[in-house]
């Protein structure tokens, strides 16, 4: 993204406060999960892989997932 201010031509739409709130609260997250996923990328190639009787196979981590999808879904009568 440009530092430079915008020109009459290209002037940016200005957010409403509340839509600029919760678009830094979700660039913060993003940043948050970015960070840890490379923080874990660094530490496996420093250490290398755990062994995997430390590690959930992904089949129950995708189970998992989806139930916590399906808690959040209302239910259809």
């Amino acid at each position: 993204m440009s530092e430079q201010p915008a020109s009459a031509a290209t002037a940016r739409q200005q957010l409403e406060p509340a839509a600029a709130d919760a678009l830094r609260a979700y660039a913060a997250r993003t940043r948050e999960n970015a960070d840890r996923f490379a923080a874990v990328l660094e530490d496996i190639a420093a250490n290398g892989l755990p062994p995997v009787e430390d590690c959930t196979p992904w089949e129950e981590l995708r189970e998992a997932h989806l139930a916590r999808l399906a808690g959040r879904r209302p239910a259809v009568a």
